[in-house]
């Protein structure tokens, strides 16, 4: 009797083992998900990505001053970062002090392709990266956002998806710039860096626009 109780106690643990080592191995596997899977697995990313909505402006910036110092022409410009669903809300705004007047603004575009969206129709996300003057190497530019987190501008995005799920996508598509091959695995058809430059002066308000092919452009107007 007592070595069947024994025998049944033992089969009792191990079946507890076997259990709690599943259900703890299911949850190391979910947050050790790959972002290959999340990309092509994931139906609710799918379908965030989906309903990105074509945008036209997606900010401005205005100069607020410029001054002769030392012989060095500088420029104070105060960029703007504008909300999907409304043009006249502001999600981001930073005030940048450059040399000179010819001041780059470096946008990361990402397109997406029919694997990744549901309708079959392209859809694309437009993260600012930093601003650098003429005189400044564009990997010493100040920052917009912050490369590898979630950008302010789509915030609401991936609300349905976890948040380890979140700062993965994130994390990945800032990184994904610099691994071209990784893009056709992953169903984006393109990612690359735009830049606008301008030779900004007092007095205008350069709004940034999106071309039908995914071009960024200055539309220049009188400041109120």
């Amino acid at each position: 009797m007592k070595s069947a109780k024994a025998k049944i106690s033992t089969l009792v643990i191990l079946a507890v083992v076997l259990v709690a080592a599943g259900y703890f191995g299911r949850g190391w596997l979910l947050n050790t998900i790959t972002i290959q899977q999340l990309l092509n697995e994931n139906k609710k990313l799918k379908a965030a990505i989906t309903n990105l909505t074509a945008e036209e402006q997606i900010g401005y910036a205005k100069v607020l001053k410029q001054e002769t110092k030392e012989g060095k022409l500088w420029t104070t410009l105060r960029f703007v970062e504008t909300a999907r669903d409304d043009k006249l809300k502001k999600i981001v705004e930073k005030d940048y002090t450059i040399e000179g007047d010819i001041v780059h603004f470096d946008a990361l575009i990402v397109k997406f392709g029919d694997k990744m969206v549901m309708d079959g129709r392209e859809r694309a996300l437009y993260l600012w990266r930093r601003v650098y003057g003429e005189k400044m190497a564009p990997q010493d530019g100040l920052p917009i956002e912050n490369p590898g987190a979630e950008p302010a501008r789509y915030a609401d995005l991936l609300a349905r998806l976890p948040i380890k799920q979140r700062e993965l996508f994130w994390s990945s598509i800032w990184n994904l710039a610099n691994d071209v091959e990784k893009l056709k695995e992953y169903g984006i058809t393109a990612v690359y860096g735009n830049v606008v430059y301008s030779q900004l002066k007092e007095g205008l308000i350069y709004v940034f626009k999106i071309s039908p092919t995914g071009q960024l452009y200055p539309e220049i107007v009188p400041a109120m």
